[in-house]
């Protein structure tokens, strides 16, 4: 039985869970009855209301991991992320967004809010003064996301959830990147956490699914929004979600390990430029990411130096896969300019300091030393090429 004084990997497994009371299983049964009974019960159960047994039973994993009193479970994390923006957001508001976020939040705001007349600012940076200096009398809300994706940047969530306070905002915080073992935004004041379950909660690169964090009120407020929206998740991958967060704890922390370990490598090696990841002394956020955070996470970018070629690099890669997910226990590589990043104009990835030649390293728990030799070899062709080339 689940108990709030309970350590990380003990909430991972037990929270929320479903007991077995008619055969003694040692896991959740799943319920996989679109249709329950209408007449004499006291909840009426329908997969849109998000209220069947399994989403009830997650959501109440996804609240105690984050620290939040109610969640809601979504079918991918931008069906979160929108529900949760238009929730707050009407006609003649204003939201300050933070000029680093997921290309796909920004191609939302971009290309969606215009049409709803919802008026939006990105900051030129991440420090508290920037965000308060885009605050209007229409503001109704704060958006974060730290670290970022994909230059690993650090907003100060403890300010950022003062500041929204002082002005009687709602402050949303995307943490997807961070996962509940490494960081917890309501224990600094956010009011609304979203993630992509699809990341490090699922874990393995088979489930697709979002998930939002807060107190009953605001989680009422977005329900009723939700329901209408329809972006609930199945019982079956809701089941299998569950499942997967039972191992999230010991995962992620063996990609934060592993992921420290290879941008120290990558960091002192003659053909990186530049290594974007907060638990290196060299990032500008490093004592600050120390405070709000747990462990760095399993997440890194990199830039190759002049003269090499990173799509070819990618390539020559053979045991880290090109994918363009990430936080799986495998480890992955992919340029943000042509997935995560593809929908933002060149001038808009230019303003977030995104080039052309950056690497998402989404680290997994391969051992460290057959990680780097893949690094190694593909490094190696690269200049081999460079050389031929040179020579004719």
């Amino acid at each position: 039985m689940y108990h709030k004084s309970h350590g990380l990997n003990t909430v991972c497994t037990h929270a929320g869970e479903l007991e077995d009371s008619q055969y003694k299983g040692a896991v959740s049964p799943l319920y996989m009855s679109t249709s329950y009974a209408f007449e004499d019960v006291e909840v009426k159960r329908y997969p849109r209301y998000f209220n069947t047994p399994n989403q009830v039973a997650l959501a109440k994993k996804m609240a105690a991991l984050e620290h939040g009193e109610e969640a809601l479970i979504f079918g991918s994390g931008m069906a979160a992320v929108s529900t949760s923006l238009m929730a707050f957001l009407h006609k003649g508001d204003h939201v300050v967004f933070q000029n680093t976020l997921y290309g796909g939040t920004s191609n939302l705001v971009v290309e969606e809010f215009e049409k709803f007349g919802i008026e939006y600012s990105f900051t030129t940076g991440s420090s508290p003064e920037e965000f308060e200096a885009e605050i209007k009398d229409n503001t109704k809300v704060i958006y974060i996301e730290t670290p970022s994706n994909p230059l690993l940047t650090i907003t100060d969530v403890k300010a950022v959830a003062e500041i929204a306070k002082r002005h009687n905002l709602v402050s949303m915080i995307d943490n997807t990147f961070a996962s509940p073992v490494n960081q917890n935004p309501i224990d600094f004041g956010i009011d609304v956490v979203i993630h992509s379950a699809t990341k490090y909660m699922g874990g393995h690169s088979d489930i697709l699914a979002g998930t939002v964090i807060s107190s009953e009120k605001h989680i009422d407020t977005i329900f009723q929004l939700a329901k209408n929206f329809g972006g609930s998740l199945s019982d079956y991958t809701v089941w299998m979600l569950e499942r997967s967060i039972k191992t999230m704890g010991l995962r992620v922390k063996a990609q934060n390990k592993n992921a420290q370990k290879l941008a120290k490598y990558l960091e002192n090696h003659p053909d990186v430029a530049r290594v974007y990841y907060p638990g290196l002394e060299s990032h500008p956020d490093h004592e600050l990411a120390k405070a709000q955070m747990k462990g760095f996470g399993g997440m890194l970018s990199f830039e190759l130096r002049d003269g090499l070629d990173s799509s070819f690099f990618s390539k020559s890669l053979k045991l880290i896969k090109s994918s363009m997910s990430l936080a799986g226990v495998e480890s992955t590589i992919v340029a943000p300019t042509l997935t995560s990043h593809a929908l933002l104009t060149p001038e808009e990835r230019e303003k977030q300091g995104i080039k052309n030649g950056l690497l998402r390293f989404s680290v997994g728990i391969e051992d460290k030393k057959d990680l780097i030799a893949d690094i190694e070899q593909a490094l190696k062709v690269v200049r081999t090429e460079v050389k031929e080339l040179q020579d004719n």
